[in-house]
């Protein structure tokens, strides 16, 4: 009898609250996806390669020096990863994507981000959310608790980018 083994897959979802801005300021921010480079905290750069803006298709290019284990960068590794936008609905503030191209040990990797409003009652506070979903093999290198982890920072830290950028405009 041969045996079966079961294919596991992380799967997982980060949600960053803002204060202030609408779900309308945020998603015009996060849908232009090669421009994600403006609120990552680690993407140095990202540049379309390949399809039409806003538009199923479309390639983007993104890569960040490495720090090492010093704090410093290393001038000599370069992280980089090619990402296929899979679905945008501007109805619904959501987009999809996932990686094609990478030396960053993804195997498979696809993600959903979505942007929510949030109506707050106490003090007529408004804002909105951002949910990042994915669902990836395991990542080299990584165990899923640190890389579930390191989702979380990322996306915490991009909710303040644009939170301050919105605000500050």
């Amino acid at each position: 009898m041969a045996e079966e083994k079961a294919e596991i897959k992380w799967e997982g979802k980060s949600i960053a609250e803002l204060r202030g801005p609408t779900a309308d300021q945020v998603w015009s921010l996060l849908e232009d996806f090669c421009n994600i480079n403006k609120w990552f905290p680690s993407i140095d750069v990202c540049n379309q390669v390949g399809g039409e803006l806003g538009k199923p298709g479309l390639t983007r290019y993104c890569a960040s020096k490495t720090l090492s284990t010093y704090g410093s960068y290393d001038e000599g590794e370069v992280r980089w990863v090619k990402e296929r936008l899979l679905m945008i609905n501007p109805a619904e503030k959501c987009l999809s994507y996932e990686v094609l191209e990478n030396n960053s040990g993804f195997k498979s990797y696809m993600a959903t981000m979505k942007v929510l409003e949030i109506n707050g009652s106490d003090a007529g506070e408004n804002g909105c959310k951002i949910e990042w979903s994915f669902i990836a093999d395991p990542v080299e290198g990584w165990t899923f608790e640190d890389f579930n982890s390191f989702i979380n920072f990322c996306l915490q830290s991009m909710g303040k980018n644009m939170e301050q950028d919105v605000l500050s405009g």
